[in-house]
């Protein structure tokens, strides 16, 4: 009897695809997670791997690299990633990590039977992301929110942008004596130099989280000066990426063929972690995760304060997501369907549900985004029903295009409040920009002091 481990975070996912394949007169073992598969995959040598992509720790792509650095011990293994990522880059890199069929979930159980039985595939993959948490008792007074870079893709300085900023996605967020800094694009190096002169040579601890790799949210880290002085601590938290490990990440961008200063020059006060679960605490901050829809492995932050939730969401393409491929998709399998799609923005929304606080990716205008399809980004039509559908109380506009100037913002907030009061919703919309400060307090109350 042949043997088929399946890899998957979903147990409804895990159970459906087990029965019928056992029908199928294959012995199934299931795993939660990438390390019990690798476990179970050790233990029996199987025939085929069935994983998903995304997961808490030990993700897909990282699977596909392990079983085949063990090719020698474990033999030639049929390995079937699931996901929900339609993204031509993710499926490229999960087939340069060694997998041999991709496919889009909802995964039909006759197409992994058609791809074990050496068959065409007829369809094609999507991780569930985690109800929010409950809101704790701990923690402090008040949460400070200020934003210090707010553009996407690539800084754009100039007159056209000095209301809203040219520099690229960093966020500092204050509460119960924790600094947490969410991204570290070209933003971060004004923070660093704010917080050297707060600090006066005290010791300042901050931990950064990053929501991805892409150089729109990591370039400023070189320039992040407190990183450099002895005596201070900045932990970096972020996930495994698609090719290689977080601290190689973070280390090629300041090798010396780019920047004079290597990353090993910051270890004495920088930290790199990669994380293993989607739940997790900064101090007394619980903190969740959750996967966005972005090329690579991105994810979203929920900070649970005591004074309200603050979800930040810079990178993902929703609602309705998936459209229909751009004409230079290199996806040859049709998208996966409208109503799965929708399931996948439920949980999205439901990530975000009733935040205090709500920064979203809406870098294109509905025209913008005819061009831009399947590129990680949103539309504002879909980021504000998105924000309508999870009932949060602030919509901060996020990763604004580098080529749009501060008129084209405001056009897009006077658009956004169109839709809001069209729907007859209780949401206040702004556009996130450099300088705004935004006060939480235990009450609920919103202070603009910017």
């Amino acid at each position: 009897m042949k043997t088929l481990v399946i890899i998957d975070d979903e147990p409804v996912i895990r159970g459906m695809l087990a029965r019928h394949l056992e029908l199928q007169g294959w012995r199934v073992l299931e795993a939660e997670n990438g390390d019990r598969g690798l476990e179970l995959i050790t233990a029996h040598r199987p025939d085929a791997v069935l994983c998903d992509l995304l997961m808490p720790g030990t993700n897909g792509f990282k699977v596909c690299r392990t079983i085949r650095s063990r090719r020698a011990e474990l033999g030639d293994i049929t390995v079937i990633i699931t996901t929900g990522s339609s993204f031509p880059a993710d499926r490229k890199s999960a087939l340069e990590a060694g997998a041999n069929h991709y496919l889009l979930k909802p995964v039909s159980p006759r197409d992994v039977i058609a791809i074990l039985e050496n068959q065409r595939p007829l369809t094609d993959a999507e991780p569930a992301a985690p109800a929010p948490p409950a809101v704790p008792t701990n923690g402090a007074d008040e949460v400070r929110i200020r934003f210090w870079g707010v553009r996407g893709s690539i800084a754009s300085p100039g007159p056209a942008t000095v209301r809203y900023g040219g520099n690229t996605s960093c966020v500092e967020v204050r509460c119960g004596g924790e600094i947490i800094v969410l991204d570290a694009g070209t933003g971060i190096r004004a923070l660093g130099e704010s917080l050297r002169k707060e600090f006066a040579g005290r010791p300042i601890k901050t931990t950064l989280l990053l929501s991805h790799t892409h150089w729109d949210h990591i370039q400023g880290l070189p320039f992040f000066r407190p990183a450099y002085d002895q005596g201070n601590s900045v932990t970096v938290l972020g996930y495994e990426g698609a090719q290689q490990s977080l601290l190689k990440t973070l280390s090629a961008q300041m090798d010396s063929a780019f920047f004079p200063v290597s990353l090993d020059r910051l270890t004495g006060s920088l930290t790199v972690r990669e994380l293993k679960e989607l739940e997790f605490q900064v101090g007394r901050i619980p903190v969740q995760a959750t996967f966005t829809n972005h090329p690579g492995i991105t994810l979203a932050y929920r900070l649970c304060t005591p004074c309200g939730g603050v979800v930040y969401m810079p990178d993902t393409e929703i609602l309705p997501f998936p459209r229909s491929p751009s004409a230079s998709s290199e996806l040859k399998d049709p998208p996966a369907s409208e109503e799965f799609s929708d399931y996948k923005n439920q949980l999205l929304a439901e990530f975000a549900q009733d935040a205090d606080i709500f920064i979203c990716d809406a870098q294109y205008t509905a025209a913008d985004y005819e061009s831009h399809r399947g590129w990680g980004h949103s539309c504002i039509d879909d980021t504000v029903a998105m924000a309508i559908r999870a009932k949060v109380k602030r919509l901060l506009l996020f990763h604004h295009d580098p080529t749009r100037d501060d008129a084209g913002v405001d056009e897009m907030v006077a658009h956004a409040r169109a839709l809001v009061e069209a729907q007859g919703a209780n949401l206040r919309v702004d556009a996130a920009a450099e300088g705004l400060e935004i006060l939480l307090t235990r009450k609920s109350r919103l202070l603009n002091r910017g």
